[in-house]
């Protein structure tokens, strides 16, 4: 043990002189001995004294240059006794390293630069450098001149070493005493408390610095689209109900009611309460005819359009389910253009890995207004992800049950060298605008993301 050799030496000896001659003598890293003297320092068993000496190491160049020879050498043994052009010599050392070889190899005056050739000025040369380091690698002491060379190339740099000397404090024995930190209910009842020494408190010692909450990355980003949307004159929608009906979630989208995505593997239901009890009953009764019939030049799915499947209550899949129901509120009253957006958390029945979770954060905007196109979806995107830092951005072709067109959107990433999916976008139906009561002139234009993945590419995650 360090603290043994440290006490039993001093038993035996006045001091010691050198903690580092001493840890190298015992054989013990020079750190565990400091720690241990300030340790023993604190409770008074020695009195130690700071000790510091300069000395002079290596940089990283200084080390090459110590292992492969000084830059001048390597030069002057790269040109052959007929000379040797620039060029050439050039792509034997690189050009940084050319042309310190030169600079130094013309001050010794080894060679001669001529316009064509570069030739040997003297048939041998020592390498005063490459000898000069290994001494200072060696503990050696050179002269200051040499010294003053050395660290004007940037091969050396000044070190301090700290240790202590130490003596005997007034505590000292030769095993250090176990004190007591706390008082405990055994000690009380064996009377064991009488006899124990306790270590005394320091009142003056300071805690450690409280520090500051942070914002996760997640908020500085969400907070940062925020701004976004509403630099672009958005409005935000309330996201306050994680619970949805299907009705809202699903059948208001024209998502059909054997769509994979409402099978349990990927949506929560709820088991209480299981269903919803208010639906707005016209409104239900012309999603019902669009699914089953269609409608708005539309063939809807043909299929018998359940009542009950609607009820159900889940947690929601996609902020889309609070845009569906905003649009409806729109529509009883007289049509005014409208941009809304939402960022939230929603809910899958996933597999939890490395990539997914049951929860993510999705970001929605919308822009309803009279005849808008693909074009403005397009020059829309473009305009909000140039916010974001991603100019150069794609688009694919992609089917969605409640737009037409859709779109995916793919930006570069630097990192990867390649195009990354960021969102899906797209104009909402006919099928899903005309049973709300919106003006058949009036479109949707749409688009959703993740707000995980621009995090992790804003913060250089790959």
């Amino acid at each position: 043990m360090a603290e043994e050799a440290i006490l039993g030496y001093l038993e035996k000896n006045e001091e010691i002189g050198d903690s580092g001659q001493f840890a190298a003598e015992f054989g013990i890293d020079h750190n565990e001995i400091v720690n241990l003297i300030k340790s023993l320092h604190g409770f008074r068993y020695v009195d130690a004294q700071d000790i510091k000496r300069e000395s002079w190491v290596l940089t990283e160049e200084g080390k090459a240059y110590a292992a492969a020879g000084s830059p001048e050498v390597q030069l002057f043994l790269a040109i052959p006794p007929e000379g040797i052009s620039k060029e050439e010599l050039q792509k034997k050392l690189g050009p940084l390293a050319l042309k310190i070889a030169l600079a130094q190899a013309a001050k010794n005056k080894w060679v001669d630069i001529g316009k064509q050739l570069i030739s040997r000025k003297v048939q041998h040369v020592d390498d005063k450098v490459k000898n000069l380091l290994l001494q200072i690698q060696d503990g050696q002491d050179i002269d200051p001149d040499d010294i003053k060379a050395l660290k004007g190339r940037k091969l050396i740099v000044s070190q301090t070493w700290k240790g202590y000397s130490v003596k005997k404090g007034p505590n000292y024995a030769p095993r250090r005493k176990k004190v007591v930190t706390d008082l405990t209910r055994d000690n009380l009842q064996s009377g064991e408390w009488k006899e124990l020494e306790f270590k005394e408190y320091n009142y003056t010692a300071k805690g450690l610095p409280v520090e500051g909450g942070h914002l996760h990355p997640l908020l500085k980003v969400r907070d940062q689209v925020k701004k976004i949307f509403f630099c672009m004159g958005f409005e935000e929608m309330p996201t306050n109900n994680f619970v949805e009906s299907s009705f809202w979630n699903f059948d208001a989208l024209f998502q059909p009611q054997q769509h994979p995505a409402r099978d349990s593997h990927d949506t929560f239901f709820l088991q209480a309460p299981s269903t919803t009890k208010e639906l707005p009953e016209d409104y239900v009764q012309r999603v019902k005819r669009v699914h089953e019939y269609g409608g708005y030049e539309s063939r809807g799915y043909g299929y018998d359009w359940k009542r009950e499947e609607a009820n159900k209550n889940l947690l929601r899949t996609h902020t889309t389910a609070v845009s569906s129901r905003m649009l409806y509120l729109m529509a009883q009253k007289p049509f005014s253009p409208k941009k809304y957006f939402s960022i939230d958390r929603v809910f899958r029945n996933e597999a939890v890995d490395r990539t997914h979770l049951a929860e993510f954060h999705q970001i929605e905007g919308l822009v309803c207004d009279r005849g808008l196109t693909l074009c403005n979806l397009i020059e829309v995107l473009h305009d909000f992800f140039s916010r974001l830092g991603m100019t150069k951005l794609k688009f694919k072709p992609a089917y969605n049950p409640y737009t037409e067109p859709s779109m995916e959107i793919f930006s570069y990433h630097e990192g990867f060298k390649k195009w990354v999916e960021v969102g899906n976008s797209g104009m909402f139906r006919p099928e899903m605008l005309c049973p709300m009561g919106l003006p058949e002139d009036v479109r949707v234009i749409a688009w959703g993301l993740s707000l995980e993945r621009p995090t992790m590419i804003m913060y250089g995650d790959r």
